[in-house]
């Protein structure tokens, strides 16, 4: 173990459970506990409390005949559905199915809803264990998860005190000399599964104690901690809450239909863009994420010419400048409008990564006949823009904003003469693609029965 502690210590596991009684609303669970342990609760032991006890002590039962409304009110965000399971983040902050709304061992017609405050729960119950038994001991409130990647449940900690619920070995050594650097043990979610193989699901056991392991356990309580009222101190005085990985950090935060509407609705025009050079890698899932969208008589109509040159960039954006003020001023635009409206369009200039989108007919058909060969060509333009569509929401799956602007459609001959492009090659605007410099404003909402014709 780090930190001076000891190395691999032998433990026991047993469960307390004989004398323990149905548990309800306004009960001193502390004081049941310690009925129930006495007299071989000593300094240094680590009780799991199962949380069903606590809710039940603390009134967390509802009626509810219906359970989905029960979950409905304790969910902040539903991170997967599929049918009527849900897997969703609770207002503890704990990803979990049901957001831990348990219809087990509680009477018919009700539903257990987890304590508010798991880790003050723990708490409470350490410091009245400290009064009533005179005993240091830590406190895990344990509730059943399933797990990503891996079938089957397992109980977890969602409350702590008094112990150490993580142990970081970053930057430490292994026996063959290798550094560490993603290595943090979660002690407290080890501890609550140990405790599980005793208590059981249906034994009627709700509460184990783990004795061997006082290194884990904080023996300095700070004054105020008698009180339950304020965290330990020492190395559990964050709770359980320290298990919790934030968002920032979590890789796997949405289901898979939950993913595609996130970037969907994540995608945003963007502007103004930071100075962080672009992952050339991105860009290229982007672009096989495009290829993927439906084209006429299995063609590929896509081209997506990359500018990772400073000199292809420059030369393409100058070649466009030109052309366009050429075309003002033929519209007889003044020279502050025309400056005006360049400077609008600088938007391709500040991004980090510049793409223009192309359209390849080949395959088309040719009818000879003005009506279809239109309705050919449209077929086409809307695959493009299928393709882009794709690829902008790709973008926004990997974190970058973008900008899908029509310049190099009005002057497709420069473009491809700057960007020495086939003549079938035709330009269907541009992309600016980098990190937003600021968060997108809320979008608005927008009743989708505006948009639905129902015949």
């Amino acid at each position: 173990m780090s930190d001076g502690v000891p190395g691999p210590a032998a433990y026991t596991v047993r469960a307390l459970g004989a004398a323990f009684p149905e548990v309800r609303e306004g009960d001193d669970l502390a004081k049941l506990i310690a009925a129930a342990a006495r007299p071989g609760l000593v300094d240094g032991d680590i009780l799991l409390v199962t949380s069903k006890i606590v809710s039940k002590a603390e009134g967390r039962i509802v009626l509810a005949d219906d359970r989905e409304s029960a979950i409905d009110a304790e969910t902040v965000r539903v991170v997967a559905r599929r049918g009527t399971l849900r897997i969703v983040e609770n207002r503890q902050g704990l990803v979990m199915a049901a957001a831990g709304v348990d219809a087990s061992n509680t009477p018919a017609g009700t539903v257990l809803l987890l304590p508010e405050d798991p880790d003050a729960s723990a708490r409470a119950i350490r410091a009245r264990l400290r009064q009533d038994l005179g005993v240091e001991v830590g406190v895990i409130v344990t509730d059943t998860f399933g797990r990503p990647w891996r079938n089957g449940l397992t109980d977890v900690a969602i409350g702590a005190a008094g112990v150490r619920v993580l142990e970081d070995l970053r930057g430490e050594r292994d026996a063959h000399g290798n550094l560490m650097s993603a290595t943090v043990v979660a002690l407290a979610d080890e501890l609550a599964s140990a405790g599980d193989l005793v208590k059981g699901k249906a034994a009627g056991m709700p509460v184990a104690v783990v004795s061997g392991l006082a290194h884990l356990v904080d023996m300095d309580a700070s004054p105020d901690a008698a009180s339950g009222s304020s965290p330990d101190a020492g190395e559990g005085a964050s709770g359980a809450r320290e298990l919790v990985r934030v968002a920032a950090d979590d890789m796997f935060r949405l289901g898979t239909s939950e993913a595609v509407r996130e970037a969907v609705g994540l995608r945003r025009t963007v502007r103004e863009f930071t100075a962080d050079p672009v992952d050339p890698g991105a860009v290229r899932r982007a672009v096989a994420a495009a290829v993927t969208a439906p084209a006429p008589h299995h063609t590929t109509p896509w081209r997506f010419v990359l500018l990772e040159s400073d000199r292809a960039r420059t030369r393409l954006l100058d070649a466009m400048r030109d052309a366009w003020i050429g075309d003002l001023r033929r519209d007889g635009k003044s020279e502050e409008s025309v400056a005006k409206r360049v400077r609008r369009g600088d938007v391709l200039r500040r991004a980090p990564c510049l793409v223009v989108p192309c359209l390849v007919t080949d395959g088309s058909h040719t009818y000879g006949d003005p009506r279809r060969d239109a309705a050919e060509r449209e077929m086409f333009v809307v695959a493009m823009g299928a393709g882009v569509q794709n690829f902008l929401v790709a973008l926004a799956g990997e974190q970058l904003g973008s900008a899908w602007v029509s310049s190099t459609m009005f002057c497709r001959d420069v473009v491809r003469e700057a960007l020495s492009l086939p003549g079938g090659w035709d330009p269907m605007g541009a992309v600016a693609v980098g990190r937003a410099a600021s968060p997108a404003p809320p979008r608005p909402e927008r009743p989708v029965e505006e948009f639905v014709t129902v015949r």
